[in-house]
């Protein structure tokens, strides 16, 4: 009898054991950020994977890119390419993948009358891609080719803003592209991506996302099937510690075009987890509003003298700006800057818009916001926000941000914006303006002809003045002669020019 009692209490620690474990696998494997709709026609997913640029090993930088992008322009065990471009096309589905610093998601949405077969096809990506050489050589020549012709020679605009982040971020794993270099990229071999994916794509290191018509048994066939990628354990948050600005630091291109891209920049420590994110991001919308014409920049220099299309700020990554009028959810940042973008300049007003901005970076900092100016960006940026993400899908982008942010929202990240910024004062954002922003310690990066010039200018401080070719009021007249003598205080020692074709090797 004792002995059957011992035998029934081992059985019982076993099984108790067993669950245990079988509790602590499932705990692992169902992270999720879930936006049930049950009337919605389509079921969207966004699978996010802890892995980005900032993963990538010395010497391979893009091999992250290149396995995400490998995965879902590529072949899988089961069909080659073409054979899944067939398949998706008739049932108007597709699949991708946004790979940033420090996050990769992979994004579908179907409607449930075809959801049988998008899943086949979409889990078949993620849990058994070929990786076939044909595939490998593809697409690293077309990430190659896209550094090489378009980021070097076809937008000034993502070129400057790309020099800017190597300049704040030199030294950290921000500093290279997401897409590599062209030495790296020529370094990875399909070995490179074979193992990378088995080490960062694994069963312990995602998150799943999934919005719309779905019900617990697609989301337990979900969680079933993911457990199925490789063994692994989930990377760690990768610390970004950016140097110290001190004075102006300027990096000229120099390029054969028609205008000057001038961004300009330094870090800032917040981010959407902090409660002063959303006091400055009141301050960012007066200053520059993303594509906007009620930004004070856009006023300034677009509006009253028309010396270019648009002149932006932003406190957090906001790629492919030019593509793009509203921010883009997926590629968030534990560092993030305060970045101002002047869109492309005649060279002969480079030196008077750079000035012009400076200026009013200055004015703001030193006197902060008036209440009727916070009172409009307020009001508008509350109804604004509404805008940021119409459709589930992008809903579903920012909840998994929140995720990663660590942000309490509910469930509602856009209701949680909008709470956080109705109840700020002037004084709050005022406060936020004189612990944040500078205008000492900067990087300035410059896409320009004739960069030795130009740089003799700003380092002498020569007037600017500036003509029109039709009549502008006396009261922007009279503005004009302090803007054309205000004076930056660059230094020669701290300005380096990169011929164009040097970038990114």
């Amino acid at each position: 009898m004792r002995q059957y009692l011992i035998l029934i209490l081992m059985v019982s620690t076993v099984l108790i054991s067993c669950k245990k474990e079988q509790k602590m696998e499932e705990q692992v494997i169902t992270k999720e950020v879930l936006m049930k709709v049950e009337n919605d026609p389509t079921i969207a997913f966004n699978i996010w994977f802890k892995v980005g640029s900032v993963n990538d090993p010395q010497g391979k930088e893009g091999l992250a890119n290149l396995t995400a992008l490998l995965m879902v322009d590529g072949s899988t065990k089961s069909n080659p390419y073409s054979t899944i471009l067939e398949k998706l096309d008739p049932i108007a589905g597709s699949y991708s993948a946004k790979i940033d610093k420090e996050m990769t998601t992979f994004k579908g949405r179907i409607h449930t009358d075809n959801i049988d077969l998008f899943y086949t096809l979409f889990t078949d990506m993620l849990l058994h891609p070929k990786f076939d050489n044909e595939d490998f050589s593809r697409i690293k020549n077309q990430i190659i080719s896209n550094i090489k012709n378009e980021l070097r020679y076809s937008s000034d605009e993502e070129l400057g803003k790309a020099v800017l982040y190597g300049e704040v971020f030199k030294g950290t794993p921000y500093q290279h592209l997401t897409d590599g270099t062209i030495s790296s990229l020529e370094a990875i071999t399909i070995v490179d991506v074979k193992e990378f994916y088995k080490t960062n794509f694994n069963k312990n290191n995602f998150v799943i996302g999934l919005a719309g018509n779905f019900d617990d048994t697609f989301l337990a066939k979900l969680e079933s099937d993911l457990a199925k990628l490789p063994e692994g354990t989930e990377n760690p948050k990768v610390a970004i510690s950016p140097e110290k600005i001190e004075g102006l630091d300027v990096t000229m291109i120099e390029k054969d075009n028609n205008s000057t891209a001038i961004s300009f920049g330094f870090p800032i420590p917040i981010t959407r987890a902090d409660k002063d994110y959303y006091a400055l991001d009141i301050f960012r919308s007066w200053f520059g509003e993303h594509r906007n014409q009620s930004s004070h920049l856009y006023e300034v220099i677009r509006e009253e003298r028309g010396l270019n299309y648009g002149d932006y700020a932003y406190i957090e990554a906001f790629l492919n700006g030019g593509s793009y009028s509203m921010p883009v959810p997926n590629n968030p940042r534990s560092q993030q800057i305060f970045e101002v973008w002047i869109r492309p300049i005649q060279h002969k007003h480079r030196h008077f818009a750079l000035r012009a901005a400076m200026r009013e970076l200055q004015l703001v900092v030193d006197n902060g916001l008036t209440q009727a100016q916070f009172d409009v960006t307020k009001q508008f940026l509350y109804k604004y926000a509404l805008h940021y993400a119409p459709a589930l899908y992008t809903r579903l982008g920012y909840q998994i941000d929140s995720k990663f942010y660590g942000v309490e929202d509910n469930g509602n990240y856009i209701k949680h914006y909008r709470e956080m910024i109705k109840n700020l004062t002037l004084a709050d954002v005022n406060a936020v303006i004189k612990k944040y922003i500078q205008y000492n310690d900067i990087k300035f990066s410059f896409i320009t002809k004739d960069a030795g010039k130009f740089a003799k200018e700003i380092v002498s401080n020569v007037d600017s003045p500036i003509e029109y070719d039709t009549p502008k009021p006396d009261d922007v007249m009279e503005e004009d002669k302090i803007i054309s003598t205000y004076k930056i205080n660059f230094k020669a020692e701290k300005i380096k020019i990169i011929p164009v074709e040097d970038l990114f090797k």
